[in-house]
This record gives structure tokens, sequence and C-alpha cells, in this order.
């Protein structure tokens, strides 16, 4: 239980149904749809529509998504919405003209597949027709909504790369600057875009005027995008992939996605008996960072689109794969950091839901970095992801670009499960992070007994490409041995990500929500 006397947040219960997002407004729009007896996927992509709206640097119909959607009786079903690679890219002449994946221009920016997803979630388990799902966020965009604070944080961080695009510019940076917290903005191209879409359906995406918008945009900026290429988009359901840790089977997405990384993180973990009793202690914290090192490690050397290259899934999550990474990490001293291909990003959205008949869904949904690519497509509004970043240029390397291939995908959702029973569906935003906060947060639960909302709150800290960053909750003695041990040790400028989880009493059924304090959002429970 919290102390009561400090600042913080007490859990949201409730019996019915319950919702956590990084927003008011989408937890709002959420627990109606769920009040008005919505399945959760349908209260997921209401929240994920109305976030792609008030939260415009997180996320966007621009972007891709994966979900994950568990019933009460423990079947489980995935989609992975992530976007492919234009047909017409080539690798060959990319490498002529850049030394690494292009970042902020149309050779970042894979087909979106976020729209695909919620088509293919809502025809699997929706209840409530698609349009009325994509009204209030059509009311935001139309009519204007507020900004909140973290969001304008976000944004101002974000105004050098919105000013590169004349049509960015025009929609994100009213009167030539970011809007301040408390502002009203509006986006009408975006309203009437989802106004097309919640009338035409998936077309209204991927076919029509608005993949003509869309590919007149990215060919102007040289990309050889095609509206073949948008009207083949189609995601796939995939099977989960897992481990058990504590009693508990975590299931994340396969690859082309990173959900891999905090099983190999767990299964490390799983044996090592130096947590001690401080959640925030040196012990744990070295543990976990060489941990870390060594699972991104395997996923920049290793994962990328199975369709393309093979993914060694079974020995990666292997006990003896495991092992072998134990024996490598020195408790008393920081080991070498493997090379990785990607700046740290913290940018998306993620929504967790369990509805009133018991299923839970763990959904995700991301433009990659703030604002994407930082390119809008004007007649339409939408504000592309700049997704491909994540490719490689090596010849060899099983993550190289290449016409109709996915890269390696930093959003996972997160579905945690006991005795073959949904037991919590939640995600941790923030690009590379995402892996490590996943499995910072179950073990604050399952080896320090924190409830939902404190495993969020719990202080964070992050190794990347040999930098460590600490949140300033971080004790100050902790972060002294950690620079003895030889971590490289800085306090970041803001913090590290956001999350959102719902926890389901195994015994009472009694639902347990939490929404993380670095975001704007909050839990709701009926």
């Amino acid at each position: 239980m919290r102390d009561f006397h400090l600042p913080g947040r007490s859990v949201v219960h409730g019996t019915r149904a319950a919702v956590a997002t990084s927003h008011g407004a989408a937890a709002v729009v959420a627990i109606d749809v769920l009040n008005r007896g919505g399945h959760a996927v349908d209260a997921a992509i209401a929240a994920c529509a109305t976030l792609c709206v008030v939260e415009p640097g997180m996320t966007g119909i621009g972007g891709d998504n994966f979900t994950i959607v568990a019933t009460p009786e423990g079947e489980v079903a995935a989609y992975n919405g992530s976007g492919r690679a234009a047909g017409g890219t080539d690798a060959a002449a990319l490498r002529a003209r850049h030394r690494s994946t292009p970042r902020y221009d149309a050779d970042a920016i894979t087909v979106p597949g976020a729209v695909d997803a919620w088509f293919a979630l809502h025809e699997r388990f929706g209840r409530m027709e698609f349009e009325s799902l994509l009204r209030p966020a059509i009311a935001h965009a139309r009519d204007g909504y507020v900004v909140h604070e973290r969001v304008a944080v976000d944004w101002a961080g974000s105004a050098a790369k919105l000013a590169r695009d004349a049509d960015a510019a025009a929609v994100m940076l009213p009167g030539g600057r970011a809007p301040r917290t408390g502002q009203v903005h509006a986006q009408p191209a975006l309203a009437r875009t989802l106004e097309r879409i919640a009338r035409e359906g998936r077309d209204g995406f991927y076919a029509g005027p608005v993949a003509e918008d869309m590919v007149a945009k990215l060919r102007a900026l040289g990309g050889s995008h095609t509206l073949d290429d948008f009207a083949a988009t189609e995601g796939e359901w995939v099977t989960p992939i897992s481990t058990a840790y504590r009693g508990v089977e975590l299931l994340e997405c396969p690859p082309n996605g990173q959900g891999i990384v905090p099983l190999v993180m767990l299964n490390i973990l799983q044996e090592m008996d130096v947590f001690g009793g401080d959640p925030l202690g040196p012990e744990r914290i070295h543990a976990f960072l060489e941990a870390g090192k060594l699972a991104y490690g395997d996923r920049d050397a290793l994962l990328a689109d199975p369709r393309h290259s093979e993914v060694a899934v079974e020995r990666l999550l292997s006990p003896d794969h495991a092992a072998a990474h134990r024996d490598r990490i020195d408790p008393g001293a920081a080991g070498p950091t493997p090379p990785l291909s990607m700046p740290a990003t913290e940018d998306t959205v993620y929504v967790s839901v369990v509805d009133a008949d018991g299923n839970a869904v763990s959904f995700i949904n991301s433009i990659f970095e703030n604002f994407g690519s930082g390119i809008l497509a004007p007649g339409s509004g939408i504000m592309f992801h700049n997704r491909g970043f994540s490719f490689r240029l090596e010849e060899d390397h099983p993550n190289v670009i290449g016409p109709g291939k996915r890269p390696l995908h930093t959003i996972i959702p997160a579905m945690a499960m006991q005795g073959g029973r949904p037991l919590m569906p939640f995600g941790v935003m923030g690009g590379h992070y995402q892996p490590f906060g996943q499995a910072w947060m179950l073990s604050n639960m399952l080896d320090y007994g924190m409830d939902v909302q404190e495993a969020q709150d719990c202080a964070r800290i992050f190794g990347y490409q040999g930098k460590v960053t600490a949140e300033r909750g971080i004790p100050a003695a902790t972060l002294s041995r950690l620079k003895t041990l030889g971590h490289d040790v800085s306090i970041p400028e803001t913090p590290l990500g956001g999350s959102q989880g719902v926890r389901i009493d195994p015994e009472t059924g009694v639902l347990s929500a939490g929404s993380d304090p670095r975001k704007d959002g909050c839990a709701l429970a009926l």
C-alpha cells in the first residue's frame, strides 16, 4: 500500500470492466464503450482512434499496430499489423546514397498497417458498429481538443522536425510554434479522413482519395510507393511466443517484433538470486542492465521479418541460451555492450482493456518516433511514421531493407497468463525501452509484491548503447555503486517511457487498473 502522506495514484478497482490509457479523453471513450456492452476490442479501437488525434506525436493512423486478445477461457489471438516497405524499394540504391537507413525521408516510411489491424480485429471480435467507434475521434479532430501537459512537452521537442515539412508545419505548428498546455488544437483534414474510413471501411484508407493523397506526397519526396502497395497491405494473425516467470506465463507477439527480448531477459534473470530486498538496489539493477545488454544484442543481430529471414525463436528461448548468457554476467563488473544499431526512441501509445465478459486486450499503436517522420500528407492530414528507419543497409544482415519486407519492430503488447487464463494485459511505451520496461514492471509485481500501479510508479533505469539512464527516483547510493561497477550513468531529461495495465484477480475476478504518471492518462473501471 502506498504512503498516503506522499503524492501518488491509487489503483482503480472494478468488477465489470476496466481500461488504462495514456490520455484521459481516450480512457473516457473506452469506458463508455464498455459501459454500453462493447467488446474489449471495440473499446481499444475507440480509445486508440482518439489517441491518434489527441496524442499526435505518439501515434496516428499513419503508423502500425500489434494486439493480443485473450478470452476468459484462455483462448489467445494475436495480430501483427506492421506495414511493409514499398515494392519498389531498392537496397543497392539506398546504399549508394546513405551510410545508414534514412530516418526522415520517404525511404523511411513503410506502408502503415494500423488501420488494417483495427478492421481485422473488429471483424473477428467487434460487437459495435465500427463507425460508432470513430465518432469521438472525429469530433476531437473536427472541433478541437485541449493539449495536455505531457503532450505539449513532447510536441515542443519536435518543433524543429515538424518545421522541415511545410504541410506538417501548417497543421502541427499553428502560428509557427508547437501548441502549449491548455491550447485548443484541431485537425480538420484528419477529421474528414476518419469520416471517410467510418463510411467506406478499410478501403477508405488503403484506396481512393486518401491513399492517392498519401502516395502523391511520398512520391513527391522521392519515394517509390504506389497505390498497389497500399491496396495490398494486410497484416496477419500470429501465434504468440512465451516464457514462464515466477509461475506466470508471459505472452508476446513473435518476430518481426522485439517481444522475444523481454522473454530472453526474464529467462536470464529467472535463475539469478541477486536481487536482494531493495527493488532499487544496485544488485537488482546491475542484473537487469547486464541481462538487457545480452538480450538486446540478440535482437539487433538476429531479429527480422521471418518471411524473409529465419529467426531461431526456439533456440533463443531455450534454457541453454539463457544459461550461456548468465555465464557471461559478472556480478562485480559491467560487461561489454554488444553493437546496437538504432538510436533510442520513446514514442508510442498503449491501451489495456478488460470487458464485462472477461475478454482482455493488449493493444499498441505507434508512429515510432515523436511525430514519426515529421512528414504529413496534406489532403488527408495523415502524419507518416518512420518505421523503415529500423531496417539495416548491410547486405548480409537479416534485417536488411528490401521490397515488401517488414522491419524489426519495437512495439510489443504483453499478456500475462496464469493457470491458462488471462491475468494482466499490459504494455510499456518507449521505443527500445519497451522490452526492458516490461521485464522491470512484471518483476516489480512478482518479485516485490507491488500492485499494478506501484509497479508503474517505481523509478526506472535503462541501459542502451553503453549508456545508462536513471530516473531521479533511483537512490544516490545505488547510482554511486553502479558507477563503481563500471556503468556510465546519467539522468535523462524526460522520464523513461510510459505504461498501462489491468490485473484480473484469479480468485475473485476483481479488476485492478493502473496508468503511468509519466503520461497524461488514467485508469477507469466499472
